[in-house]
């Protein structure tokens, strides 16, 4: 009973609730504190889920990652909620703020920020595969050797910040609301959690419209060299435009397809994956193991992308 609850209603919880909550309390005083409160409660909502119900039992164990994960997620999650405090200063020097639909429902504002935000992330991300200099900054989101939910706060600060001006330029162009923004991170915490979670919940054919742990998964097989498939965050809708879609519901997923082919000893600790991109040279270092027949070339560039099914 406790593992249907987890499998049917956690993708709802998260994703309806918290990011519910979240936009009923953005306008609220205080904000600021309810969406870290939100965040807290969302990262302990995907680890009950992960222990009631993991797709990989392996994939709960620390290895030698903890510490450093906690690191990641406290200076990615903290930057992110502080940068919504310049944004009424952002808006005032926008000669353009008037643009904002604000005539229409907050939560159809705080849909098209998630939706404008979507495009902007998806963009960034592919080109994170395919450009040498973003991609030293990106695979240390890479390395990871097991997929769970913390995951998704696992990023190089450098590359997030990045993520975060192209996807939210446009939007504070346009005089984004302070309020929206508010509702934005939590949505792109939760997101993150779900998209990388090892619980093994269920959504159905949504699976290949949204960006959660059954199709990005895919993104992360080492064979996958740069990553040719299933960049978006929110949705797969541009991976579909773009022929970067990929999905195999036969495919079973272990701790040893994920990493970084041809660097197996990437660094572990947080300074040292901080460190890491400024010491690392040349393009993309994705290898395919030796013995898949998808190999990939050493440079990381793919003339196709891996169709796996649909």
């Amino acid at each position: 009973m406790v593992k249907s609850i987890v499998r049917y209603g956690y993708p709802p919880l998260m994703l309806l609730g918290v990011n519910g909550a979240a936009i009923g309390l953005a306008q609220a005083p205080w904000a600021e504190l309810w969406m870290a409160g939100l965040i807290l409660f969302a990262i302990a909502v995907s680890f009950a889920a992960e222990h009631l119900l993991p797709y990989n039992e392996q994939w709960n164990d620390t290895v030698g990652d903890g510490g450093r994960d906690v690191a990641h997620a406290m200076v990615n999650e903290v930057a992110l909620l502080a940068t919504v405090l310049v944004i009424p200063v952002l808006t005032v020097l926008s000669p353009f703020s008037v643009a904002w639909p604000a005539a229409v429902s907050f939560p159809v504002q705080v849909l098209l920020a998630v939706v404008v935000t979507d495009v902007g992330v998806t963009l960034v991300h592919m080109a994170s595969h395919r450009v040498g200099w973003l991609w030293r900054f990106h695979s240390v989101h890479h390395s990871v050797k097991r997929f769970y939910g913390f995951n998704g706060l696992m990023k190089h600060p450098l590359h997030g910040a990045l993520e975060l001006a192209v996807a939210t330029t446009p939007l504070l162009i346009l005089g984004m609301p302070k309020a929206v923004a508010e509702a934005l991170t939590v949505c792109i915490a939760v997101q993150l959690l779900l998209q990388h979670s090892n619980a093994d919940y269920r959504v159905g054919p949504l699976r290949k419209v949204l960006a959660l742990n059954e199709g990005h998964r895919f993104h992360h097989l080492k064979w996958a060299g740069v990553g040719d498939v299933n960049f978006g965050l929110f949705t797969l809708m541009w991976d579909h435009l773009l022929h970067t879609f990929s999905y195999d519901p036969r495919r079973l997923f272990r701790a040893d397809d994920l990493g970084i082919a041809a660097k197996p000893k990437y660094p572990v600790g947080y300074l040292a994956q901080l460190a890491e991109p400024f010491r690392a040279s040349g393009a993309c270092h994705f290898v395919a193991d030796a013995d898949d027949q998808s190999a990939r070339p050493a440079d990381g560039r793919s003339s196709a992308t891996p169709q796996l099914g649909n």
